[in-house]
C-alpha cells in the first residue's frame, strides 16, 4: 500500500515548501500538504514558457493595458501577477496558521545586488502585492543591509544566494539586528518570518565543475555530501545560537538533500519532480539532521577541496568576499540571464 513519505517527513518535523510558483504545481503540493513556496527569475521565465496557454494571455491584456510601458516594466507586471495568483493558493495556509507558515517567496530585481537602497524599495514594493509575501534577498554585502532594514521595518525576508556556513550567520546576524529594531519600534516579532536558505545543490555544483577543472579524483558520491554537511553545521549552529530565522534547504539534485536534512525546524523547499519521487519512494526515513557525515567522505572534502573549507568553515569567507565565491557568481549570473530571458519574451510580444 502506497504511504505517502512527503507525510512522514512532515510528520518528523519538517516544513515542505513547493520549489516554484508554477500555479498547477502549487495547487498540487499545499494539496499534499506544502505550507510555502518560492520563486526567482529563473523559475518564472520557465513557468511562462511551459505554460504559454496560461500565461501568454496575461501578458497579451499586461501589454494592452499599458501602451506605454518598457519591456521591463511589463516583465515586473507579469511577475507581480503571477506572485499574486501564488500567494492566493497558499492564504488558506497563511490564515490557518497566523501568518506563520503559507508565504510565496518572491525575489527582489537581480539586477540591484549591488544597491542595498534599491532592494529595499524594490522589496517594499513587492511587500504590498499581498499579505502573505515573503522577500528574497541575495546573501551578498548588499543584501545583508537590507535583510536587516526590511525586518526592522516587519517584512519576512528569505536570504538566497547562499551556499557557505558564513553566510549563513551573517544573514542570520542581520536577520537577528533586524529583528531587536523591530521590537524597539513596537513591531510584534511573532508576526515576522524570515528564513535562511542555503542552496545545497549549487555548492555541489561548483565543487564538481572544480574538480572537473582541476583534475581532483575523489570516491563515487563524496560530492553529493558537501552542501549536505555544510546544512547539518548550519542547523546545529543554528540552533546553538537561538537565530530566530527559519533555516531552509533548496536546490536538490540527490535524494540525500532531502533524506539526510529530516528534523524539527527545517524547511526543505523542493522541486516538484523530485518531490514526486521522494513521496513515492522506498526510504525508510528518520530524523536524520542531526547525524553526522561519514567521516571518511568529510576527510576527503577537506583534504582535497579548499573551496569546500571555505564553504564549511564558520569564518571560511568574510562578508567582502561572498559576491566573487564562485557560486555566488555562478547563480548570480544564471538569475540575470533568466530575468534577460522573461524581459526577451515580453519584448517578443510587443512586437509580434
Amino acid at each position: 500500500m502506497y504511504e505517502s513519505k512527503l507525510g512522514k517527513t512532515m510528520a518528523l518535523g519538517v516544513d515542505f515548501w513547493n520549489d516554484s510558483c508554477d500555479l498547477q504545481e502549487l495547487s498540487e503540493a499545499v494539496a499534499a500538504g506544502a505550507v510555502g513556496a518560492t520563486s526567482n527569475p529563473v523559475i518564472v521565465a520557465s513557468v511562462v514558457e511551459r505554460r504559454p496557454e496560461l500565461w501568454l494571455p496575461v501578458l497579451d491584456g499586461l501589454l494592452a493595458a499599458h501602451t506605454c510601458l518598457t519591456e521591463d516594466d511589463v516583465a515586473w507586471l507579469l511577475v507581480e501577477e503571477g506572485g499574486r495568483r501564488a500567494a492566493e493558493i497558499l492564504l488558506p495556509v497563511y490564515e490557518r496558521t497566523r501568518g506563520r507558515k503559507g508565504r510565496l517567496s518572491l525575489q527582489v530585481n537581480p539586477k540591484l545586488f549591488p544597491d542595498a537602497q534599491a532592494m529595499l524599495a524594490h522589496a517594499l514594493e513587492l511587500r504590498d502585492l499581498a499579505p502573505n509575501l515573503a522577500i528574497k534577498v541575495p546573501a551578498v554585502p548588499a543584501g545583508l543591509r537590507a535583510l536587516e532594514e526590511l525586518t526592522a521595518r516587519g517584512v519576512s525576508v528569505n536570504a538566497t544566494v547562499s551556499f557557505t556556513l558564513a553566510q549563513t550567520i551573517a544573514c542570520a546576524e542581520a536577520i537577528e539586528a533586524g529583528l531587536r529594531r523591530a521590537e524597539d519600534h513596537g513591531l510584534d516579532p511573532s508576526t515576522i518570518a524570515p528564513h535562511v536558505t542555503l542552496m545545497v545543490g549549487r555548492i555541489d555544483d561548483h565543487l564538481r565543475r572544480v574538480t572537473a577543472a582541476q583534475g581532483v579524483l575523489l570516491d563515487p558520491g563524496v560530492l553529493d555530501w558537501a552542501g549536505v554537511a555544510i546544512f547539518k553545521r548550519a542547523y546545529t549552529l543554528f540552533r546553538e545560537r537561538g537565530y530566530r530565522a527559519t533555516l531552509l534547504a533548496a536546490a536538490y539534485r540527490c535524494h540525500l538533500h532531502w533524506s539526510q536534512l529530516i528534523g524539527e525546524g527545517l524547511v526543505l523547499s523542493i522541486p516538484y519532480d523530485w518531490w514526486q519521487r521522494f513521496d513515492h519512494s522506498t526510504f525508510e526515513l528518520r530524523r536524520s539532521i542531526e547525524e553526522p557525515v561519514p567521516a571518511k567522505i568529510l576527510v576527503q572534502l577537506q583534504r582535497e577541496l579548499p573551496d569546500f573549507i571555505r564553504a564549511y568553515e564558520p569564518e571560511g569567507l568574510a562578508p567582502a568576499d561572498f559576491l566573487g565565491f564562485g557560486p555566488s557568481r555562478h547563480t548570480l549570473l544564471q538569475f540575470l540571464e533568466g530575468y534577460q530571458n522573461l524581459v526577451g519574451l515580453v519584448r517578443r510580444r510587443m512586437l509580434r
